[in-house]
């Protein structure tokens, strides 16, 4: 509603399914359908859909062709995202790693990126903890090779293909973190079924579940997390003197 008389037209992809067996969300799922039903706005879209052999490149493909360029132009172009992605997680994974060693209180966030780097929602967390001097650890940096053997430590399998690097994430720092928050937004139907199970699994290190419903309501997300990191200084500070 937004957008709908500001522009020439709107991108809104249909992603259903990025692996066999598994699929996305709702949200991305029916997001397309709901906008071309509800709106008479022109669509720029792609779809990509594993179970109907609409892989992620044919969407792009096809999106290219719909703005004008070549199928060489959109290939090549495409090919090279990739290639930028794959080595931007590279570095961010070996960031991470370089942190496992740090003295400092260790914490995982754990949630979506779209909640992880909101400015409403995770922002305010990540602010919050920087403050207090406390190293961050993100779901979606951990190393890509461990993703499927640590989420089957949760669980055998998971649906949902987004929630399955926050369980793998949660599993594999166990060892390494203090403390793990787990963000995520209501009403999400994914999160609130993995998210119990996490908490469930995790037993080495305590877990805090934050759900951001009213964005306007920073105090009371505050207040839980000084008492959150109240915790893990205490339990910190009782683990280094059992150790001396």
């Amino acid at each position: 509603m937004e957008l709908k008389d500001k522009c020439d037209c709107i991108l809104i992809p249909r992603i259903f399914s990025l692996e066999k067996q598994n699929q996305v969300c709702t949200n991305f799922n029916a997001l397309y359908d709901l906008v071309n039903n509800l709106f008479d706005i022109e669509i720029l879209n792609y779809n990509v859909d594993i179970t109907t052999r609409n892989y992620q490149m044919l969407g792009f493909l096809k999106l290219g062709e719909k703005l004008g360029f070549s199928y060489i132009k959109t290939y090549n172009a495409y090919k090279y995202a990739e290639k930028i992605k794959r080595m931007k997680r590279k570095k961010q994974e070996e960031e991470q790693r370089l942190l496992l060693t740090s003295n400092k209180i260790k914490i995982l966030l754990a949630g979506h990126p779209y909640n992880l780097y909101d400015n409403l929602i995770g922002k305010t967390v990540i602010n919050f903890l920087s403050q207090n001097n406390i190293d961050i650890f993100y779901s979606n940096k951990i190393e890509q090779e461990k993703i499927k053997e640590e989420y089957q430590r949760i669980t055998p399998d998971i649906h949902w293909t987004h929630n399955k690097e926050i369980a793998a994430s949660t599993k594999y720092y166990e060892d390494y973190v203090d403390g793990i928050i787990l963000i995520s937004s209501f009403p999400c139907g994914p999160d609130s079924l993995m998210n119990e199970q996490i908490a469930h699994k995790i037993k080495k290190i305590p877990v805090i579940t934050l759900i951001f419903e009213d964005l306007n309501n920073e105090a009371g997300m505050i207040t839980r997390l000084e008492s959150f990191i109240d915790i893990l200084k205490n339990l910190k500070e009782e683990k280094n003197e059992q150790n001396n």
